[in-house]
């Protein structure tokens, strides 16, 4: 996929029930929409067949793990893609997963630790105006 539809991942988290990604598409490419929906069909794809699916998912031949819409924002300037970054690795604590963003495995943090771009000890506190981000 990455191939046909290329992007660099800058930031991911995912959880349980649900995932945030900062993505860096090719000049002049917008359609994430395309990229989302093949990324989902390689996952569902992969995932045993475990969960409940209601009438109306099976006559559209969908799986009961994804919501239909998903939120997007454009990143604006630096500041904005670093708030959002940290809205995303703060994403298992907001939700009550761990009480220390580094204590969840499953984040690009790690890879910013590694980088030199964070400390371990990152308590991900939020300044101002970035509660809310994704959340409609």
């Amino acid at each position: 996929m990455k191939d046909a539809h290329p992007f660099a991942i800058l930031a991911m988290v995912v959880l349980p029930e649900h995932m945030h990604a900062i993505w860096r598409l090719p000049p002049g490419d917008a359609d994430y929409p395309l990229r989302w929906s093949l990324i989902k069909a390689g996952f569902s794809r992969r995932l045993a067949k475990i969960e409940h699916i209601r009438a109306s998912r099976q006559a559209k031949r969908e799986r009961g793990i994804w919501q239909r819409r998903y939120w997007e924002h454009q990143i604006r300037d630096e500041i904005d893609r670093a708030r959002h970054v940290d809205y995303i690795h703060y994403n298992p604590v907001k939700h009550g997963w761990f009480t220390h963003p580094v204590d969840w495995p499953h984040s690009t943090l790690h890879g910013y630790i590694e980088r030199g771009m964070a400390v371990s000890n990152w308590s991900g506190k939020m300044g101002d105006g970035v509660d809310g981000y994704g959340e409609r």
